[in-house]
């Protein structure tokens, strides 16, 4: 089984100025190791290129943080790419299993 070292970004909605709210992605480093890799594409014939989604599932060893705040998140660095994290299974505290999807767009939330 592979292992996995990286970031993890979770979001959070901090005050800005008086009565303005943003969203605010703050990553923390986690390891853990990578149940399975295998890339695929939708291929898609309305667009010329198409995404690239990964499903993989990442096991990591949870904090406190971590464990309180995994409906928070967004995406896991790997492979010198964000991911988006489609789905988190607390089954195994205080693993956090982490399903990963297509790339995450930063822009986009």
């Amino acid at each position: 089984m592979a292992k996995f070292y990286g970031a993890i970004g979770f979001a959070s909605t901090e005050e800005t100025e008086s009565g303005i709210y943003e969203e605010v992605v703050t990553e923390y480093m986690y390891t853990g190791d990578i149940i399975n890799t295998f890339f695929k594409s939708n291929y898609n014939q309305d667009s010329t290129n198409s995404d690239i989604k990964l499903t993989n599932k990442i096991s990591i060893i949870g904090d406190v943080y971590a464990l309180s705040n995994y409906s928070k998140i967004l995406y896991v660095e790997y492979m010198g790419a964000k991911w988006q994290v489609t789905e988190v299974s607390i089954a195994q505290p205080p693993r956090l299993i982490l399903s990963v999807g297509g790339v995450y767009n930063e822009n986009s939330e």
